[in-house]
């Protein structure tokens, strides 16, 4: 048996008002999320059923949730592989359904993510996809829901190293075909060395 972590939150619903629950659109859905020693999350519905859409939803949190959870995966499986990531972002979208009698369920979530990586030997696209894969493979909230997390990457663009350090003076290499030209140095008049005077012999 694997070992075993546990998590803890306080949820605290800021929202009563004077009425409460007095009926359906009396009550603010509005929330308090508390995590021991951070700042509170201000949590409220989605705007669809009332909530404050300057505030963050469950069913945001949910999807965000899957999408940092895959590329926690993805960078250690990275580091672990070779690969130096030096760029990570997701444009995660989820689907959600609500059935006529109000209750609703997830029908899919997709993970749109873009990486940038440096070049090596062994960094290849395919190489970059298979630690995605892995990634999805081990990650501990895609393994826990009923639905298809899907996994679509952005092309993955591998960022070469530039060809001398950008802090040298060297020029660029020539094109082929074409003469460099090399700058001239100034002309210099020839140094003049004083006459010692007549020379034996001179008519002067």
């Amino acid at each position: 048996m694997g070992a075993l972590h546990s998590y803890a939150a306080t949820v605290r619903w800021t929202g009563a008002g004077q009425t409460g629950t007095t009926t359906y659109t009396a009550y603010s859905r509005d929330h308090e999320i508390d995590l021991a020693g951070r700042p509170t999350l201000p949590g409220s519905a989605d705007p669809a059923f009332r909530g404050d859409p300057g505030r963050y939803s469950p069913e945001e949190l949910f999807v965000a949730s899957l999408s940092q959870c895959h590329m926690l995966w993805f960078l250690h499986l990275a580091s672990a592989a070779g690969i130096v990531v030096r760029e990570y972002s997701d444009e995660v979208t989820g689907t959600m359904r609500v059935e006529s009698a109000g209750a609703g369920q997830f029908t899919d979530v997709t993970l749109h993510p873009h990486v940038v990586v440096d070049d090596g030997p062994q960094v290849t696209d395919e190489a970059v996809a298979e630690v995605h894969r892995r990634a999805h493979d081990h990650c501990f909230l895609a393994r826990s829901v009923n639905f298809p997390v899907l996994l679509e990457p952005v092309s993955s663009p591998i960022r070469h190293p530039p060809a001398f350090p950008t802090t040298s003076a060297r020029p660029p290499p020539p094109v082929p075909g074409r003469a460099r030209r090399v700058p001239r140095s100034p002309r210099r008049s020839p140094a003049r060395t004083p006459c010692p005077g007549p020379l034996r012999g001179s008519s002067r």
